[in-house]
C-alpha cells in the first residue's frame, strides 16, 4: 500500500524520474499490474547501477538486503563521507544502524526544527510522530506547555493490506457469524477497540507506542527550545485507514480555543474553526497534511485546551519521502 502511495506521489513531484518496483522482501517474485501477471526482478547490486536513491516500504527483510547493497555499491559509506546512493527507509525497519538519522520534513515549517538529514540513511519519523511534533512545536512557540497528553488512535493501514484484510474479513464474518481471521491482530479489532494485541500477534501494539514516542523525543531534541514530552497512548481502532489523535494541552495562563486554531493554521496543518465538520480520519484520505478542528477550552481547566487532529498516514509518508528526495536532488554533488 506504501509503495503504491509513494509511486503516485514521487511521479508528481519528481516528473522525468525513472522508477522501478520491487518486491517487498526485494527477491524476484509475480506480481499484478493492470490486470495483468508481471514478474519483479530482484534487488541487486547490478541493478542498482545508475540508481541514485532507494526508498524502503517492505519487510524488514526486504530494508536489510537494501541496506547491505546500498553500502556495497558505494564502498565502505560511513555515513559521513559524500555518498552517491540515497536510503530513505520508510518503514522505520533500519533506525538501529548507525548511520541512521530520523527527520520529519513535515515539520520544517517549523524553523526552530532542523529537518534536513546530514547521512546517507534516512529514516522517515512516523506519522504520527511527525504529526503530534508539529502541532505541540507550532503551540510551544505561541505559549510554553506545561503539560500535555496525548491519546493516538492507530488505523487497520498501519500493518498493510494484511491488516485491512483482516479487519474487513472480522467484519464480514462477524455480521454472517463466522470464524475470524486474527493472524495480524490476535483479537478482535472489528466494532471493537484494542489498548493490546493478542498474545499470539506478530508484532506488539506496545513496540509502535515505544517507536513513536522514540521518535517524537528524536525530533524534539533537533529544536532549540522544545516542549515537554507529551503523557502518551497509543489504542488500535477498528478503521481501516488514517490515524486520529486527541490532545490535551495545558499551559501557563488561560487560553481561547480561537488563538490556537490561528496559531496552528498553516500550509501543513488545516484548521477547521467553529460551526465547520469536525475532521474524520475518511475525510482526511489522499490528503497532505493534518487537519486539525473541534478545538475547545477544557471546562474544568480555562489554561488546558483539547484538539482533534487527523491524518492520512500513508500520505504524510510518501510526501516526506518526496520532500526528502527533492532536497537532496538540489544539493550539489
Amino acid at each position: 500500500m506504501l509503495g503504491v502511495e509513494l509511486r503516485e506521489v514521487l511521479e508528481r513531484r519528481l516528473p522525468g524520474a525513472e522508477l522501478t518496483t520491487y518486491a517487498a522482501t526485494g527477491e524476484g517474485t509475480f506480481d499484478e499490474k493492470e490486470g495483468e501477471a508481471v514478474y519483479l526482478d530482484p534487488l541487486s547490486a547490478q541493478s542498482l547501477r545508475g540508481t541514485s536513491a532507494i526508498l524502503v516500504a517492505g519487510t524488514k527483510e526486504g530494508a536489510l538486503k537494501a541496506y547491505g547493497l546500498a553500502k556495497t555499491a558505494a564502498g565502505k559509506g560511513t555515513g559521513h563521507a559524500p555518498f552517491a546512493l540515497k536510503l530513505i527507509d520508510c518503514s522505520g525497519h533500519l533506525e538501529n544502524r548507525p548511520e541512521a538519522r530520523i527527520v520529519s520534513p513535515l515539520l520544517r515549517a517549523d524553523p526552530e526544527t532542523k529537518t534536513k538529514a546530514d547521512s546517507w540513511l534516512t529514516i522517515l519519523a512516523h506519522p504520527a510522530a511527525g504529526a503530534v511534533a508539529l502541532v505541540l512545536a507550532k503551540l510551544a512557540h505561541h505559549r510554553f506547555i506545561a503539560r500535555s497528553v496525548v491519546e493516538i488512535f492507530a488505523p487497520a493501514s498501519e500493518h498493510g493490506k494484511r491488516g485491512i484484510a483482516e479487519l474487513h474479513q472480522q467484519t464480514t464474518s462477524l455480521l454472517a457469524f463466522k470464524p475470524l481471521d486474527k493472524a495480524v491482530f490476535d483479537a478482535q479489532l472489528s466494532f471493537n477497540m484494542l489498548a493490546q494485541y493478542g498474545e499470539e500477534a506478530p508484532e506488539k501494539l506496545s513496540d509502535l507506542e515505544q517507536r513513536i514516542e522514540r521518535h517524537i523525543a528524536t525530533l524534539f531534541g533537533k529544536q532549540a527550545a522544545p516542549p515537554p514530552m507529551p503523557s502518551l497512548r497509543l489504542t488500535q481502532a477498528p478503521v481501516f485507514h488514517g490515524y486520529s489523535f486527541s490532545l490535551w494541552v495545558e499551559f501557563e495562563s488561560n487560553i481561547a480555543a480561537a488563538e490556537l486554531g490561528e496559531v496552528l493554521s498553516s500550509g501543513r496543518i488545516d484548521v477547521r474553526g467553529f460551526g465547520e465538520e469536525a475532521p474524520t480520519g475518511a475525510g482526511a484520505a489522499n490528503q497532505s497534511g493534518l487537519i486539525a478542528g473541534d478545538i475547545r477550552v477544557d471546562r474544568n481547566n480555562p489554561r488546558a485546551a483539547w484538539l482533534w487532529v487527523v491524518c492520512d498516514n500513508l500520505r504524510i509518508t510518501a510526501d516526506e519521502a518526496a520532500d526528502v528526495l527533492v532536497d537532496w536532488n538540489s544539493e550539489p554533488k
